[in-house]
């Protein structure tokens, strides 16, 4: 049914790097989502009148909240499809990411409104009626979010959208909450007194607990999330594959959104090798990673000194330093300026985001190895945090 779906409505559904492409999978699955959880909202709505269950009713209402989600996820991606301009030149993706705050938003809305119902109905119960054709409707609709969640998994694994992943969760969501509606209905028929109450506050509380997840995914991208470490794998691969180039350090990824990221690194290239040579491969290696992984990417160029004996058994000497105060901890960037009282050491330290010490408690630490050394040396440290 999905590949049906996605050859009936998508054109040319294979070209996903496209952002025209992403859109109109977008497009597909809002449309889904809004005829789907239309129907839902009126069947659930009329066997909550029919049974009297505020359970059913807020599980109706639920359906209700995931019809304006597809709205917003229909917006959303129509937006994020739009060029970029003089005022957002890095395009307008990142409204795909606000869609699903928005949609967030929903959740948390319904959830509070099944909470309350549920605790005036504690407070004073009512009697469920029990109906086959009742239980009949709710395994139907169980069925139908079933299916849902499946179609977006299937969508989000063409094209990785943080916002069909949500959606396919949030129908899963669905039909857990459902399911404990109806074994509840037919739990209340053989008990003395009413449990509806309480099933609606745990149907409220589980889609509370499913507002708080979403609001991770989405709220996480914007403030800025690690990078996907197989993409900094892949980075590091294609960059490396060149032997002239010998390392890699101050990789930062900027993410605009969906297929909208951008890059630089720095890498370190011997001295000895001709100025334009070098220039001509850092160009080569930045457009291979533009070429395989579709980001524009920028590579600075750091000389270092592997010919100089004296510079990289001092360098060896420093990086065991330094692993010896937090073996997570790296050097890059080192050079030596020899005078004649003292050598000045210059060198960068990567610290890993769970090293608590500040920086000048870290110098202290490696200076303290280093007066044990014949000569007298002075660092300068600049002190990076890391970004993958």
């Amino acid at each position: 049914m999905t590949n049906l779906l996605v050859r009936l409505f998508i054109k040319d559904a294979d070209k996903t790097d496209s952002p025209k492409v992403r859109e109109r999978y977008g497009m597909l699955s809002s449309w889904v989502a809004i005829v789907c959880n239309l129907f839902l909202f009126a069947a659930k709505f009329i066997l909550g009148l029919i049974s009297n269950s505020i359970a059913i009713t807020g599980d109706a209402f639920n359906n209700l909240s995931d019809v304006g989600s597809g709205v917003v996820t229909f917006i959303g991606f129509k937006a994020a499809a739009a060029p970029a301009d003089e005022d957002h030149p890095f395009g307008h993706g990142r409204i795909e990411y606000i869609s699903g705050m928005v949609i967030t938003f929903f959740v948390f809305l319904v959830g509070f409104d099944v909470v309350k119902s549920s605790v005036e109905k504690i407070i004073h119960p009512e009697p469920v009626e029990f109906s086959l054709f009742v239980i009949a409707g709710l395994l139907l609709s169980i069925l139908v979010k079933l299916w849902m969640s499946m179609f977006n998994r299937k969508l989000d694994k063409k094209i990785d959208s943080g916002t069909l992943r949500a959606a396919a969760q949030d129908s899963l969501n669905d039909c857990i909450s459902t399911g404990a509606t109806t074994l509840g209905i037919i739990i209340a028929r053989f008990l003395p007194f009413p449990i509806d109450g309480f099933l609606g506050l745990m149907v409220g509380g589980f889609i509370l607990y499913s507002g708080y997840g979403l609001a991770k995914e989405t709220i996480s991208p914007i403030l800025g999330q690690k990078p996907d470490p197989e993409l900094v794998h892949e980075l590091y691969d294609i960059i490396l594959s060149y032997p002239d180039i010998t390392g890699v350090h101050d990789l930062v990824l900027h993410d605009y959104g969906p297929g909208r990221i951008m890059g630089s690194a720095h890498v370190e290239v011997s001295r000895t090798i001709d100025v334009m040579q070098a220039h001509d491969m850092i160009d080569n290696a930045e457009k291979h990673v533009q070429s395989m992984l579709h980001m524009p990417f920028v590579l600075h160029y750091d000389p270092i000194a592997d010919d100089c004996e004296e510079t990289q058994a001092m360098r060896k000497k420093i990086v065991e330093i330094v692993r010896g105060v937090n073996d997570k901890m790296t050097v890059h960037d080192f050079r030596m300026v020899p005078g004649p009282t003292h050598t000045n050491l210059i060198f960068d330290v990567v610290v890993p985001h769970e090293e608590t010490r500040k920086n000048i408690e870290l110098k202290q630490e490696i200076d303290k190895q280093l007066k044990g050394e014949p000569q007298t040396y002075f660092t300068v440290i600049t002190f990076d945090r890391n970004y993958i």
